[in-house]
Parts: C-alpha cells; structure tokens; sequence
C-alpha cells in the first residue's frame, strides 16, 4: 500500500490551491492501494472540516508518508529527506531564485517529480493550471476595461466563492462595440474562450475584424501565421515559425489600429520577434488600451507589460511616450493587467480540475511500473541525484 500525503502551502504569498480537493481524496482513500493523509492547512480554500466530511485523515505530521503532493515550491526548511515530491519546482529552466531549493533536494536524498515535466510521450503536458489561468485572465481584462472606461465594475475573481459566482459577475458587462483581439492556441487561450462564449460575444475571422464594421462587441482569435510574418515577403507556415523564428517579423500592428482589448495568451520564447514594441505603442494608430497580459513574459514580446501586477493590485498604467509606468486614468495610458498567478483567484475550481487530471493521467503510473515512461520524465532528481534527462542542470547546480 501506498503512502501518500498531502502537504499545507508555505510560500509566500499564501497559495490556497490544492493538489487534491475533499472529492478527489475521497476516490484516492477508496482505493486499497493508497493510505492517504491531508495535513492539516488554514490557508487552503478547502476546508479542514471538508475533507474530515469525506473521512479524511487529516494530521500535523506527515513524517510516515513515502509520496508528498504539493502545489508550488516548498520552503528548504520544510522538506523531508529521502521522500518522494510532487510539486511545481520552477528549476528546469535553471532559474536562480530556486538555485538553493534543488540542491537542497540532492542533498536531502529526494526525488523530485515536477508537474510542468508530466508529458506523454509526444510531450503534450498532462497537468496543468493553465485552462484557468486564463478564465481568470480573460475575466480580469473585462475587470480592467470596466476600471478604465469606468461602463461598470465587477467583483473580483477571487472575492467569489467560486467559478459560478464569478461568472454571474458577467452580466454587469457592456462592451458596447468594442472589438476584442486574443492571441494564443493552447489551454490558455482556450480558458479565455469560455469567457468570451459564456459572454456571447460574436467571433469572426481576422479579415473580418480587420475590414469590417460591426454594430455589436466582436473578437478574433489569431494563430502565429496571423500576426507574424516572413521578413522576406514570401508565404510561411507554423512549423517553420516555431523553429525558425528568426525568419520572421510581427504583422500584430493591423491589428493594433482597431483593436480596442487584447488578451494575450500565446507561448513565446527567446528569439521569437516581439508582438509590439515600445515604437508601436507610440504611434498615433495604435488604439489598443485595454491589455490583459496573461502570458506575462517581462519585458518581453508585449511591450507593456513592464512588471507582473499582484491580485490585490492587479492593474497598473503603461505610458506609450514615456515607456514607464502611470496610472491607469492618465491621458494615453494603456491600462496593463499582467497578474501572474491567476488560478490562485479560483482555487476550489482549479484545484478540483487539477486533481481530477492527475488522478486520470497520472495517477496510475504509480501502480503499473510507469509503463508509459509519464513518472520517468517528470523525474527531475531521484534519490538526491539528477537523472539523465536533466544532467544538465549539473555544472549550473554544483556551481
């Protein structure tokens, strides 16, 4: 029998997602392959009392579980040694503000398993937030274009008890004939698309928010090839993009000039051309002045986004003339909402899909040898040593 824990969240500031809401422990404690105990949190938006409802052991001490889940890093001080963890560890990018926290791993003797590594086999993630990074993200734009045109004001997200709360929020909405463009294809973008559907908010193709007039909100969704384009003129695909990037320019200013929000949910990395830049923003044709950042890539490819905001303050001006900061209600300021950690604002929704996900996909592995490789992948360190597939964090940690 397995024994399996799930740990309180000790980051700062206070997360109160869960990998596991009272429902999911419920079905891993049905199991007789599983001894589940929760420890016990005042943080987390799941009640104590709600697990003890499902006949949850619930306990201080974790100290005789063998696999611990998590959500984000756990503090160096917290972490027991030769155990297995779960959690997001934000490493495998060699980023230095978590330098400490996986040599502290090595040398605790434990394995790390991070959630951004759980892939099947064409790499496609397994588990993830991001479905309701953008929910919130969309939700949080609608919010910011209320503040600056001052039409409405809705309830913050994580003000409401839940997802069905939030969206009885939407009805105090009125776009009038705003036109709305979305970049991005994946899970985020899709999250975004819910909002906007459950809004009834028309879509139409590029052209068409590009060449046309309408009596009513519209918005757009814009693949790659749509707002980027080959520096030479000739025809490019999305394959070449994303592995060429270099060959290409953005063509995002045509859309810039009637666009009213834009709400950005696309995957960029080093080396893809910026969407706008600081030049664009100035010119008298770009009318955008509602963005909601929510891949919020700093100084990067949205040349607005200067800082991430918070969600106890969620928006901040851009000033296109000064390429500095302002407030939201100065003359030309483009109102920024770049929040970078949007599911926290839906807890009991995102932890609920969360765990459901890894009880589906992930959970399994654990029983059958990992024959789909899926823990193998995910495994950063094993017993205090990096594995194969991340050696290359070796001369970067040990440095």
């Amino acid at each position: 029998m397995l024994k399996i824990g799930i740990i309180r969240e000790r980051k700062n500031p206070p997360d109160e997602r869960v990998a596991f809401s009272p429902k999911d422990c419920a079905k891993l404690k049905a199991s007789p392959n599983i001894d589940l105990k929760v420890e016990k949190s005042e943080i987390r938006r799941f009640k104590n009392e709600e697990y003890k409802k499902r006949g949850v052991k619930m306990t201080t001490d974790l100290s005789d579980r063998e696999v611990l889940f998590g959500v984000k890093e756990v503090p160096i001080d917290a972490l027991m040694p030769n155990k297995s963890y779960f959690f997001f560890s934000h490493t495998i990018k060699k980023q230095a503000y978590n330098k400490a926290l996986l040599q502290a791993i090595l040398e605790k003797n434990i394995t790390l398993l991070d959630y951004e590594c759980l892939t099947d086999e064409k790499g496609m993630r397994l588990v993830a937030f991001g479905r309701y990074a953008g929910i919130v993200g969309c939700y949080n734009g609608l919010y910011a274009f209320g503040k600056k045109t001052k039409k409405f004001d809705l309830k913050r997200a994580f003000q409401c008890a839940d997802r069905g709360e939030m969206e009885r929020e939407l009805k105090k909405v009125k776009l009038g004939r705003a036109k709305l463009v979305l970049t991005g294809r994946g899970r985020v973008a899709g999250g975004a698309l819910e909002i906007l559907k459950k809004l009834g908010i028309k879509q139409v193709s590029p052209q068409e928010f590009l060449e046309q007039q309408f009596d009513t909100t519209v918005f757009t969704q814009l693949a790659v090839t749509d707002y980027n384009k080959r520096k030479d003129g000739s025809s490019g695909s999305m394959k070449e993009f994303f592995t060429q990037p270099d060959l290409y320019e953005s063509d995002f200013m045509r859309f810039a000039e009637v666009a009213d929000i834009y709400v950005a949910c696309h995957f960029w990395k080093d080396g893809s051309p910026f969407i706008f830049s600081r030049e664009d923003a100035k010119s008298s044709k770009f009318k955008i002045g509602t963005i909601a950042d929510i891949s919020c890539d700093i100084d990067g490819p949205v040349a607005s986004t200067l800082r991430p905001s918070t969600i106890a303050d969620p928006l901040y001006g851009y000033d296109p003339k000064t390429e500095m900061e302002t407030e939201i209600d100065n003359v030309g300021a483009i109102t920024v909402m770049a929040v970078d950690n949007l599911p926290c604002e839906l807890p009991r929704d995102s932890s609920s899909e969360f765990g459901a996900d890894l009880i589906r996909e992930v959970l399994p592995s654990l029983f059958n040898g990992d024959k789909d490789g899926i823990l193998e992948r995910a495994t950063i360190a094993k017993e205090g040593s990096l594995t194969e597939r991340y050696s290359y964090l070796k001369d970067w940690v040990e440095a």
